[in-house]
């Protein structure tokens, strides 16, 4: 079953910027965060004159609770949240930016629906995760789920904004712990590959870097570059949380890429 073929629950939003602003960007957030967390890149784009657009994915924030959290899932309900006002009315958003399993669910929607958004930002995209790394991802989210504090983000996060700090530890909060455990149980096979080679969508891949948990290094992203004349790909300094790391220096690269002033590595 494809992500077109299941059923989208309707995903509550966030805005920043002005209603009639001529340019719409989504914002779609990784495992265990929210809407609220891409608050700093959706006031920048805000600032650059875009209306910014940021969702709850399915089982965070106050999203439906659902009963499955396959990455299909996830691209269906990103696939049926669409601008429909003018200049809109085609459905497109001209940007869509998304983080970890938003990315790889992103990816996913624009391979289904290659009109679904003209220009595609990764930050730091879950492309493929094996056995191991699921494991991982399972074990970081329940823990932070039961035990994150103001005091304990912080500590391990000394670069992020304060207000960044307290939308984490609500976001993991409000998550709900059924969604953070089916999010990796619901995709043993969790690789979106084969649709990020076929991607028709211009994309800019902000990779954090490697040895600080970067998700998207080594053979594979170079083999992705390699396969997919559209993708593009920039290291940037910061981890696998890159735009709550640096997010003007993640903000500067996005702009810059969708405004056409760079291209980034292919």
């Amino acid at each position: 079953m494809t992500a077109d073929q299941r059923t989208p629950v309707t995903l509550p939003r966030l805005h920043w910027g002005a209603p009639d602003a001529a340019r719409r960007a989504l914002l779609v957030h990784g495992l265990g965060s929210s809407a609220a967390t891409m608050w700093q890149l959706g006031e920048g784009l805000a600032a650059a004159g875009w209306s910014a657009t940021a969702v709850d994915l399915r089982g965070h924030g106050s999203a439906p609770r659902t009963s499955t959290y396959r990455i299909d899932d996830l691209a269906a309900d990103l696939l049926a949240t669409r601008p429909t006002d003018p200049p809109h009315a085609d459905g497109a958003w001209d940007a869509v930016l998304g983080h970890s399993i938003g990315g790889a669910a992103a990816i996913v929607a624009a391979a289904i629906a290659p009109d679904w958004a003209r220009r595609l930002v990764l930050l730091d995209p879950a492309v493929r995760a094996d056995a191991e790394l699921r494991r991982t991802i399972l074990t970081n989210q329940l823990t932070a789920h039961d035990g994150a504090t103001i005091a304990s983000v912080a500590e391990q996060n000394p670069q992020w904004h304060p207000i960044t700090v307290e939308l984490r530890v609500q976001a993991v909060r409000q998550a709900s712990r059924f969604a953070l455990e089916h999010a990796v149980l619901d995709n043993p096979e969790w690789d979106v590959t084969r649709e990020a080679e076929r991607l028709t969508t211009p994309t800019l891949v902000i990779a954090g870097e490697p040895a600080l948990g970067g998700m998207f290094a080594g053979d594979h992203g170079d083999a992705l570059l390699a396969a997919n004349r559209h993708l593009r790909a920039v290291v940037v300094a910061g981890g696998h949380n890159a735009h709550r790391d640096a997010p003007e220096v993640v903000l500067e690269h996005a702009l810059a890429f969708i405004d056409g002033r760079t291209t980034g590595q292919g």
